[in-house]
Order: structure tokens, then C-alpha cells, then sequence
């Protein structure tokens, strides 16, 4: 398959998760007893998952940009790692407007909703450092990274896959704190880079880097993902 098919595709789904996030902002309107004021501050869940979310597909957006840059050619393994991680990103949207309907209800509700938040935002960072891995082990790169940086890269990209796993077990005891380590994990993948050291060459010279100076890593989540 095409690598700029792929991409073409993934974008797609992206540009339609990010926009379906929208949809749960809105407000009672007028003739409900309370003042416009009123109804944005009890709709505060909304607009803060709104935020998170809007960021967590933004950074995962611009990282799976920032790896598929580096792939030279696209296997059918990486296809199907890469519809997985699709899988996850759509379902954003939907956990996002369950979890701001529930963050206030408090008890088992508010509980189930953090977890589900959670746990999707896990398959989506395990799915990301899934085709991340596999990418670099199969030797996909446009250029090859030493097993070293390997290494350490995998490590780092699935520092989210970790977070999430904290983020489950806090929702059982505050709700909020779901939103608190997505919006955590995702400014660490705004800072996360791709490695940048080649493999040597036979000649004990290295070739071009793996990324432009400052781009973005691959990694949100893992995953982003």
C-alpha cells in the first residue's frame, strides 16, 4: 500500500474525531430558570474534556505525522497497526461527551466514566508504541536508528501506556483525575522527540538524522500511542 494513501486515510479519521468533540459544547439557552453565566459554569466537565481531548488527537495528530515522515515503505503488519490505533481514536469523542455528562454525578457513574475514559485512552497509547515498535524493528525507517536508540525510544514512547494505568486506578478514587493525567501525558508528547541518531555506517560515519531538528516524536501514548 501507499504510504501517502495510509496517511491520507489516518487524517481523515483524525480530522473527524477532533470535529465530533464539538458537539457535546452547548447550553441549555434561554426560559431555564438560570443565567447564561450559570449554565457555562455547571458545563465546566464538557469544555474541560473538551480541551484534553481536543489536545490528546491534536499531539497524537502531528506525532503520527511526524513518524509516518520517517517510514520508507508500509508493510501489512504496520496496516493493521495503524487501523487499531484508529480504532481508538475514534472512539475519543463518545467517551469524551460520556465523561462530562457523568464527572458531576458523582459515585459509581462518575467512577465508570473516568475508568472508560481511561482505559481507551490506554488502547490508544499501547496501539501507538505497538506500530512504533514494530516500525523500528522491521526496519521500515528511511533511516535506520541504532538498537540503542531503539531501545531507549520504545521505552520513552510507552511511558503513556504507564500513565494510563495510573489514571484507571486514581478514577476510583477521584473522577477528575482521569483528565489531570491525559492532560499530563500529552504535554509530555508535545515535548518528546523522534531520535535523531543514525545508525553508523560501515565507514564509522553517520548518516542524516531520523527527524528534522525540533519536529515532533512519534509518541502520544505510546500512541498516541
Amino acid at each position: 500500500m501507499d504510504r501517502a494513501r495510509l496517511e491520507a486515510f489516518s487524517d481523515g479519521v483524525f480530522a473527524v474525531a477532533i470535529t465530533l468533540l464539538a458537539l457535546d459544547l452547548a447550553v441549555e439557552g434561554p426560559g431555564h430558570g438560570t443565567t447564561l453565566l450559570h449554565q457555562l459554569g455547571h458545563r465546566w466537565p464538557a469544555y474541560a474534556a473538551y480541551v484534553v481531548s481536543f489536545f490528546v488527537i491534536g499531539v497524537l495528530w502531528v506525532n503520527h505525522h511526524s513518524l509516518f515522515g520517517q517510514v520508507a515503505r508500509v508493510d501489512r503488519p504496520l496496516l493493521f497497526a495503524n487501523l487499531l490505533l484508529l480504532l481508538f481514536v475514534v472512539a475519543i469523542p463518545f467517551i469524551t461527551s460520556t465523561l462530562a455528562e457523568y464527572l458531576l454525578a458523582g459515585g459509581q457513574d462518575a467512577t465508570v466514566a473516568a475508568v472508560l475514559y481511561a482505559v481507551v485512552m490506554e488502547g490508544m497509547g499501547l496501539s501507538f508504541s505497538l506500530m512504533f515498535a514494530h516500525v523500528v524493528r522491521a526496519d521500515l525507517l528511511t533511516v535506520p536508528l541504532t538498537p540503542e536508540v531503539s531501545r531507549s525510544a520504545i521505552v520513552r514512547f510507552g511511558l503513556g501506556g504507564v500513565a494510563y494505568l495510573v489514571a484507571i486506578a486514581g478514577a476510583f478514587v477521584w473522577a477528575p483525575f482521569v483528565l489531570v493525567v491525559a492532560g499530563g501525558i500529552t504535554a509530555y508528547y508535545i515535548v518528546e522527540r523522534v531520535p535523531t541518531e543514525p545508525a553508523t555506517s560501515a565507514s564509522g560515519e553517520s548518516g542524516p538524522s531520523a527527524s528534522a531538528p525540533g519536529e515532533p516524536g512519534p509518541g502520544h501514548g505510546g500512541a498516541t500511542a
